[in-house]
């Protein structure tokens, strides 16, 4: 089939929840072959994600309880748009100095990716921070994170063998790698 064969067109939108960081929608489209489906939807602004790697090649990853998997994740820090429209780089520089204290002095832009296509519009944004300085931290009030610096590398094979299970964080470390090592 043709691209434009494969396209879903929306015929109606139901409001669901509305809530402080997401929303629920239930869509009707008209499939390609013309007959209606429903689609449930999560409406998300999006977030920002940083890979930090200081200059001896270790990066500091953020170890952190996930509710709905009912399980701790290590992680890139990484946190919602505040607002929609949000400068997706101030976004990383804020995440990064919040939850480690760092700033960086380069910034390169890896990446953006779609967290569940399947049913949400989040879209992420991962950067690579180098040149790192010390600071303070500045955690949310909901937020209890433990910071953990370890070798690019080993975050790597973590990665690679399903110890880090974090989608954005294996696309970032992975890309991080890339970049910094020059595989």
């Amino acid at each position: 089939m043709k691209p434009e064969e494969l396209r879903e067109t929306v015929v109606s939108k139901e409001k669901i929840f509305e809530g402080r960081i997401l929303d629920v929608q239930k869509w009707t489209v008209s499939l390609p072959g013309g007959n209606e489906a429903f689609r449930e939807v999560v409406l998300h602004r999006g977030a920002s994600a940083v890979v930090p790697v200081d200059e001896d090649k270790n990066v500091y990853l953020v170890t952190q309880y996930r509710a709905p998997i009912g399980d701790l994740l290590t992680e890139i820090p990484a946190g919602k748009l505040d607002y929609a429209g949000e400068d997706r780089l101030q976004a990383a520089k804020r995440e990064l100095r919040e939850e480690t204290g760092f700033t960086a002095d380069k910034w390169t832009h890896l990446t953006d990716l779609y967290t569940t296509p399947g049913f949400s519009s989040e879209m992420i944004s991962v950067y690579l921070a180098q040149g790192l300085k010390n600071g303070e931290t500045e955690f949310d009030d909901d937020e209890f994170i433990d910071v953990k610096k370890l070798p690019l590398a080993e975050a790597v094979r973590m990665a690679r063998s399903g110890e880090i299970r974090d989608g954005k964080t294996v696309a970032g470390l992975l890309l991080a790698d890339h970049i910094v090592n020059g595989d």
